[in-house]
């Protein structure tokens, strides 16, 4: 039987509110990250052209929240808005994956490692949980710094192991992270 997570819908920091996503934030989502090239060039999936995308990865992540698979939760700041990106992780029956976008406005102020912190304190916690981890383009060196400075450590450099949509799909050097807990 797969690994049921109960995870709360809010998880708040000194600055944050991380927010399970909702429809309403399609047009945040939208405009603050998935549709600027910028944030969107070192990510899986791909940027968004039009709101219709948006709304197609809002589908998705309610009810892949809801099955139990895949989690998201908006980043705003602590009085609720504005929606700064988002981070989430996807549950293999305990093995954790995660990522995070954050609008250019936002960078360089310690909000994305104070949102993968926050989120590593409530999965840690989690009965279950046996490995969280991440990678990222080994060219994407202030993401790797986040990622550093949240906890996780190196684990391995991985030659030509994953093929970024947004980067010509051409095979691209990783860096695989894991918090060790």
């Amino acid at each position: 039987m797969p690994l049921k997570l109960n995870l709360p819908a809010q998880i708040t920091t000194n600055r944050l509110l991380l927010q399970r996503l909702r429809r309403e934030d399609a047009d945040e989502i939208f405009h603050a990250y998935a549709s600027r090239t910028e944030v969107t060039k070192f990510m899986a999936w791909p940027t968004h052209h039009s709101i219709a995308d948006t709304h197609s990865f809002l589908n998705y992540a309610i009810a892949a929240w809801d099955a139990g698979q895949d989690f998201t939760y908006s980043i705003r700041q602590g009085n609720g808005k504005p929606l700064m990106g988002s981070i989430g992780f996807m549950n293999n029956d305990g093995k954790v994956q995660f990522g995070y976008s954050l609008a250019p406005e936002h960078w360089n102020n310690g909000y994305a490692t104070e949102a993968c912190k926050a989120l590593m304190d409530t999965l840690r916690l989690l009965e279950g949980i046996y490995r969280i981890s991440t990678f990222v383009d080994a060219d994407n060196v202030a993401s790797a710094r986040v990622l550093e400075k949240a906890g996780l450590v190196e684990e391995a450099r991985l030659k030509k192991w994953f093929r970024f949509v947004n980067q010509g799909n051409q095979p691209k050097d990783c860096v695989l992270y894991n918090l060790v807990f």
